[in-house]
């Protein structure tokens, strides 16, 4: 079996036993269909798999997987996973194949079961939520325009908005200007304002501005402290609304808490989700993903196939044992 864990940055690629067995892995450049087009995609996709095939001795003509298991960013709508899931049967690289919502990997990589609720907090914001029936509740996640705030874009959008606001004086004093001043080697705030503008500083590089905000929250500042509450309360009204979209109580839910921002596992930011998850949805259990993405696609496929529940417990492990230590 074939895994994909495919962002706007990175893939991640596993071949799977039917036991379990992670075979080879391989890490590559993104590949969104977003960026490059289907054809694109699967283009940069089809060499990545030809390497991963290699490192697991499967290489040569025809079919190299029973199954592809490919969850994807930007695959938002249900159109959109079925132009994708075509794409990749054609391809030729697996008998079967399903494309899906990267954040269906972060459910089923932090539940023990294929239920559950997931929110990733990564560059930007998404919620999946599945009942026991099957049944999904899904949002969106286009940004302001579908209702969706924060993620590290939001966050470093929102950190340089009250930074500037109180450097200029439309706004509360606070910390976060000389911090983002000082982040970038700069003399004020108003000079990274002057150097994004001018393309100097990229929005790649403001996105680490989440790192700034953490640091100055930690500090005590109210405005930054105010930031990591919101973006602790959209993330729980994400995960409650489409809890009760699908008429699901909250006692024994997973919530799994995944992308860069949750996985940081910055203090402030999950009490404050373990303090408003418990008001908003009394039993619920939050848990922050600690196995790779992509071994939720791995897992995901492994249901497909109708492995063992051992399968997916070596699968587990051999992630688990692979990730960095925790602080």
């Amino acid at each position: 079996m074939l895994a994909i864990d495919g962002g706007n940055s990175k893939t991640d690629l596993a071949f799977i036993g039917r036991d379990g067995t992670v075979l080879a892995a391989l890490r590559g450049p993104g590949a969104s269909h977003e960026d490059y087009g289907i054809e694109g995609a699967m283009s940069r996709l089809g060499e990545m798999i030809r390497l991963t095939a290699g490192q697991a001795g499967l290489e040569g003509p025809g079919l190299v997987a029973t199954h592809l298991s490919a969850c994807l960013a930007g695959a938002d709508l249900p159109e959109e996973e079925a132009a994708l899931t075509s794409a990749l049967l054609a391809g030729g690289w697996a008998e079967t194949a399903v494309a899906m919502n990267d954040t269906f990997a972060v459910l089923r990589g932090g539940a023990d079961e294929s239920w559950g609720v997931a929110v990733t907090c990564g560059a930007g914001i998404n919620c999946v939520a599945v009942a026991p029936s099957g049944e999904t509740a899904r949002y969106l996640a286009h940004g302001p325009l579908t209702g969706d705030w924060g993620g590290g874009f939001g966050l470093s959008y929102a950190v340089m908005w009250h930074a500037m606001r109180g450097w200029d004086g439309r706004g509360p004093a606070t910390a976060l200007g000389d911090a983002v001043a000082a982040h970038f080697g700069l003399a004020s705030v108003r000079d990274v304002a002057v150097a994004s503008h001018k393309g100097v500083i990229t929005e790649d590089g403001l996105i680490k501005l989440t790192g700034v905000l953490f640091a100055v929250a930690a500090g005590g500042d109210a405005v930054a402290q105010s930031l990591v509450e919101k973006q602790a309360t959209e993330i729980c009204l994400m995960a409650v609304a489409a809890m009760r979209r699908l008429g699901m109580a909250s006692a024994g839910v997973p919530v799994v808490l995944g992308g860069g921002v949750l996985e940081s596992r910055e203090p402030l930011l999950l009490e404050a989700v373990h303090r408003e998850l418990a008001a908003m949805a009394p039993g619920a259990a939050p848990r922050v993903l600690d196995v790779p993405p992509v071994a939720g696609a791995a897992l995901l496929g492994l249901d497909q196939v109708g492995a063992t529940a051992d399968a997916a417990r070596r699968l587990r492990d051999h992630y688990r044992s692979s990730q960095p230590a925790l602080a």
